[in-house]
This record gives C-alpha cells, sequence and structure tokens, in this order.
C-alpha cells in the first residue's frame, strides 16, 4: 500500500493531471460561451483552446526540473517528450484532422452524386490537432499550473 501513498504524494502526477483537467475545463466553458451548449467532447475531446497535450507535458516537465533539478536525467526525458508532444499537436494531429475534414466533405459530396450510402457509419473526427496559438497557450497553462504547486506545496 506504500506505492498508493507514493502516488497519491507525487506532485509531478498531480502537476500534470491539474493542468489537463483545467486545460479540459477552459475547452467546455469556451465551447459553452461560443456556442451556447455544454459537450461532453469538448470536456474529454482532443482539439481546441488551449491544447490538454501540451498543457500536460509542459507542466510535468517543469515539475520535473522543480523537484528532481534541471540537470537530471529525468528532466531530460521529460523536455524531450514535451518537445515531441507539443510538435506532433501542431504538425501531425493538425493535418490529420484536416484530411479527416476534407475525406468527410468527399464521402458526403459522393453520397449526394450517386445517391448511395457509403459504409461508414459516421464521419471521421475532424478536431485532433492544435494551432501554434494553442499549443504556446496550453504549454503556458502547464507552466503557470506546476509553478502553483511547486510554491504552494513544495
Amino acid at each position: 500500500m506504500e506505492f498508493l501513498l507514493q502516488i497519491i504524494q507525487n506532485r509531478i502526477l498531480w502537476s500534470g493531471v491539474s493542468a489537463w483537467l483545467l486545460a479540459q475545463i477552459f475547452k467546455a466553458i469556451s465551447n459553452v460561451i461560443i456556442t451556447g451548449k455544454f459537450s461532453w467532447e469538448r470536456l474529454f475531446g482532443d482539439g481546441g483552446m488551449p491544447s490538454g497535450h501540451s498543457a500536460t507535458v509542459s507542466a510535468v516537465m517543469l515539475s520535473t526540473g522543480l523537484y528532481a533539478g534541471f540537470d537530471s536525467p529525468v528532466f531530460a526525458v521529460s523536455a524531450i517528450l514535451a518537445i515531441i508532444v507539443m510538435h506532433d499537436a501542431m504538425n501531425v494531429r493538425l493535418e490529420s484532422g484536416k484530411q479527416a475534414h476534407l475525406l468527410n466533405i468527399m464521402a458526403e459530396t459522393f453520397e449526394e452524386l450517386t445517391g448511395t450510402d457509403l459504409p461508414n457509419d459516421k464521419k471521421l473526427k475532424e478536431l485532433l490537432g492544435h494551432t501554434p496559438l494553442q499549443v504556446v497557450c496550453g504549454c503556458a497553462l502547464g507552466l503557470v499550473v506546476a509553478g502553483v504547486i511547486f510554491f504552494f506545496f513544495g
């Protein structure tokens, strides 16, 4: 049971989880403001402002540096991981979302022109990645969360 106590007391873990949760809450709130409707997809889904992935990895990275030292091997691993995740969110996943959007339009057009239904039951998910601004805002949120947790909980 010692491991449960260690998990509960792991401030690096809680920094990442807290940053992700705040990012998702901000997404859901902004969606309500923009559309006037609450969406569970915005609370748990990918894409949107701010990037939950970026918030999570940047919080873990800064927390690791603050608790383990910026010269530690675990900080180096967390920094590289953060760079990879944020780069992927802005490039690979963003482009995949654009491709899904185009494929959805093509499928819709094909069905309208031919009068036949394609075998896919639902549209491809289009909101996958992030714009650079969404990634920067997520990263900033994660850094702030990590700093607050370190400042208040040492």
